[in-house]
């Protein structure tokens, strides 16, 4: 476990499926527990790493790292892939966002010289546009991605969940 300001960051374990799920059902968020057991599934074959932030005891967010992302450009350059990035409305701009950044970002930075994670488009990222850009990250270049795909010029497309920039963040040296 990892101290960071108030926050207690540590590793995602089979006791925090239903505890992590039920936490964020109270506040209207579908997080089925068979996400988290599909994250410890991923980390014991090495294909993620997942960490939960506890605020005196109780769960406040969680946040994983994919080292084979899907994200074509990610993938060949072989840049590791913050994903998933959840922090309760109760424990929001508290600090809970920032300290699991703060681990998963040295965590990332160990294994390789960039890290990368996508952020929404629509009003409901607003604060992570914010923050991302805040702590470094910049678009890669490739432009936006709706349901996988990269958008053309011209071409309509919802503005909705799926439509993503994709971002990295270069290790300081």
């Amino acid at each position: 476990m990892m101290s960071v300001g108030r926050s207690q960051i540590r590793e995602l374990n089979d006791r925090d499926c239903g505890v992590v799920s039920e936490a964020f059902a109270s506040q209207g968020w579908n997080k089925p527990a068979a996400r988290f057991e599909n994250y410890i599934a991923e980390q014991q074959t090495k294909l993620r790493s997942a960490y939960v932030a506890e605020r005196a005891g109780r769960i406040a967010g969680y946040v994983t790292i994919n080292w084979k992302p899907s994200y074509r450009y990610f993938a060949d350059k072989r840049i590791p892939e913050i994903q998933d990035l959840n922090v309760l409305l109760t424990h929001r701009r508290s600090g809970v966002a920032t300290a699991l950044l703060d681990v998963v970002e040295k965590v990332a930075f160990e294994r390789s010289p960039r890290v990368g994670i996508g952020v929404g488009l629509h009003s409901g990222y607003n604060a992570a546009q914010r923050l991302y850009g805040l702590r470094g990250y910049i678009p890669d270049g490739n432009g936006v991605h709706w349901k996988g795909k990269p958008v053309g010029e011209n071409e309509g497309v919802a503005l909705d969940d799926d439509l993503i920039l994709y971002l990295v963040k270069t290790r300081m040296t």
